[in-house]
């Protein structure tokens, strides 16, 4: 669980501070058109930047912060329906799913791993 959580601060806050720095360049990779407004995709990027920080101090004991990782869960579950909701209108091209590939698809298994620990072995206490 303290590995699993520690990976995931790291990439959130290198991948955070990627697109906050640089924020056309995933855009340019996949051969998307570049944001109007890169702010927008900043804003993003801090906030994933944000999530790190939350893994790392979960990390510390993860039983006892399972509410920072069921919140990271369920952005991980809730971003990729945005996805699917906002592809099938249209509305963003599918090459945006690269980003789902490693800041959601590859966390979802430990992530449910580290809650369905909780479950049975904490009881979802919350303190």
């Amino acid at each position: 669980m303290k590995l699993t959580l520690r990976l995931a601060a790291i990439y959130n806050i290198l991948w955070g501070a990627w697109v906050v720095l640089f924020p056309n360049h995933f855009f340019n990779l996949v051969g998307m058109q570049p944001l109007n407004h890169p702010m927008v995709w900043q804003g993003m990027g801090m906030v994933i930047g944000v999530y790190g920080l939350g893994y790392w101090w979960a990390s510390y004991n993860p039983m006892k912060h399972w509410p920072i990782v069921a919140v990271g869960f369920l952005g991980k579950i809730f971003g990729p329906l945005g996805f699917i909701f906002n592809y099938l209108k249209g509305d963003v091209p599918f090459e945006f799913i690269y980003t789902l590939l490693t800041n959601d698809f590859i966390w979802w298994i430990p992530f449910f791993l580290i809650l369905k620990n909780v479950h049975t072995d904490y009881k979802w206490k919350l303190s």
